[in-house]
């Protein structure tokens, strides 16, 4: 395993640009890269429903700069990429629900303007690295257990066909113009900062904000699915590991967790760790059903492999964390939850 420099020593004084960075991933990221030394620049939209919380870095607002932008710009991308040394690409639309509902909002988001960020450096800033933000749904429903990369894609929602495409456009812009790009499919991230206000970025937010709500827990059909889980701080890692060397350059690589667990054991966990809560099984709704993909978790022994990269927080770990953050902080994230 080639030996890697801490962490610090790779992005000390580096300009960095995170699109999305005020949502979920984007903001941990810019936490640590404020705390490595990096010049951060943030380019969020900060369109309601996606994610976006000034909250998420209002401790460390004078360490960086935010521009409000949106990333299917492409006059502004062309000026924001401009002599950065890495690019984090999350921005996006993460709903799969959204995503069968308004199609096109989808498409523009996740295709066309992730080809307006790689044009933008293309003709602005070639040298750059980019590290892009896949997802576990271009798999679809697995044909097998853990699902590798090798995996065929067969997504079951328009959002996993579009981040399918936005991963492959980054991927072609390596190997044909030498925009040094890498790809994380991820799976299910947890954790500080995440979007609370809403049902339709996943059920890890959801559960959480139930439980310290008082309210019942509703699982889908009968909590037998499986899934895995990333603590946010160790998807963190896997992309400062990814952006930082040249030897993962052209690949994709999945994430995975080390506690696959039925959703109703994850439940039962989380009620444990909060001291509180209860749950029951319904029947899934007709739009969720066409879209579940069943039984997910992924094998990650390639990132293990090439970068050392490994999940260093277990679940009841990562959960006592996730609900101290949420209690503390309650009212910065329940604003207008449906």
């Amino acid at each position: 395993m080639p030996k890697r420099a801490a962490f610090p020593d790779i992005y000390g004084g580096k300009k960095v640009l995170i699109t999305g960075g005020l949502g979920f991933i984007g903001s941990n990221l810019a936490h640590r890269l404020v705390k490595h030394g990096a010049e951060v620049l943030i380019v969020d939209s900060l369109i309601p429903d996606y994610g976006g919380n000034l909250f998420n870095v209002e401790s460390i607002k004078n360490q960086l700069t935010i521009n409000i932008a949106d990333i299917r710009d492409q006059h502004g991308m062309n000026y924001l990429v401009r002599n950065q040394d890495y690019i984090f690409n999350l921005a996006g639309q993460v709903s799969h629900i959204d995503s069968m509902n308004d199609p096109y909002t989808d498409l523009d988001i996740n295709c066309r303007a992730q080809l307006s960020i790689l044009e933008a450096c293309r003709h602005n800033n070639p040298g750059v690295k980019i590290v892009y933000a896949g997802t576990r749904q271009q798999y679809g429903k697995p044909d097998y257990l853990p699902v590798d990369e090798k995996h065929l894609q067969h997504p079951t929602d328009v959002n996993g066909i579009n981040k399918m495409a936005g991963e492959w456009y980054h991927i072609l812009y390596n190997n044909v113009y030498n925009i040094r790009a890498s790809s994380l499919r991820l799976t299910n991230t947890y954790g500080p900062r995440q979007l609370m206000k809403h049902d339709r970025q996943g059920f890890m937010s959801v559960f959480i904000r139930q439980i310290l709500d008082g309210e019942k827990i509703r699982i889908f059909g009968d909590g037998k699915q499986i899934r895995d889980f990333n603590y946010i701080d160790d998807v963190v890692d896997a992309f400062l590991l990814i952006a930082g060397y040249s030897d993962c350059d052209g690949l994709i690589f999945n994430l995975g967790g080390d506690e696959p667990m039925r959703l109703i054991d994850l439940v039962k966990l989380m009620i444990e760790i909060a001291g509180q809560g209860e749950f029951e099984c319904i029947p899934f709704p007709s739009a969720k059903k066409k879209i579940d993909i069943g039984d997910y978790y992924g094998d990650y022994q390639l990132i293990k492999t090439v970068m050392g990269w490994a999940c260093r927080t277990g679940m009841r770990e990562g959960l006592t964390r996730t609900f101290e953050y949420y209690k503390q902080n309650k009212e910065h994230y329940w604003t207008n939850a449906d």
